[in-house]
């Protein structure tokens, strides 16, 4: 059974980490994001779940205003080219469904099968902003926070550069 949204706020706390959580109606795309944008400080942030024709399964997690270039992440990972991963996939290993992908989902990846990937734009910010496994709320949390429990779930994020030159 996947973590809950309760769980992820019960294990970030026995690690010590404080967050902040904003309740708002479910957002599905980054445009529908914007009012809560202008309520949370922070970097605020969007995830692709990507699979690439070489089977390597990338959860991506981007800066909002990144434009992520897939034919460079493909090639700069080795994993040829990406196609954003299938919403049965995406239950089965990350325990989300599409609208709610996060960084705090990485947590359900047990077996290790997903890479994570960390925009560097997100990393010159001192806190980020993640759906808490549910699209109908964003939890604000310390940049290095978030790193330290990312590791803690055995996961060791690359953090790169995800725009185009």
């Amino acid at each position: 059974m996947p973590m809950t949204r309760i769980e992820i706020f019960d294990r970030l706390a026995s690690l010590g980490i404080v967050t902040r959580t904003l309740e708002h109606d479910a957002t599905f795309t980054v445009a529908q994001s914007t009012a809560i944008e202008q309520a949370l400080p922070g970097a605020h942030t969007k995830n692709l779940f990507l699979k690439s024709d070489k089977g390597r399964l990338v959860l991506v997690v981007a800066k909002t205003s990144t434009a992520v270039d897939l034919k460079m992440l493909g090639k700069t990972l080795g994993a040829g080219r990406f196609s954003f991963g299938k919403p049965d996939l995406l239950l089965e290993l990350l325990g989300v469904t599409p609208g709610a992908v996060t960084a705090f989902a990485i947590a359900n990846d047990t077996a290790g099968q997903v890479e994570l990937v960390l925009d560097d734009a997100l990393m010159t910010h001192d806190s980020l902003n993640c759906h808490p496994l549910e699209n109908t709320a964003t939890t604000n949390i310390a940049r290095d926070d978030l790193l330290r429990f990312i590791r803690e779930t055995g996961h060791e994020p690359r953090i790169m550069t995800l725009s185009g030159s």
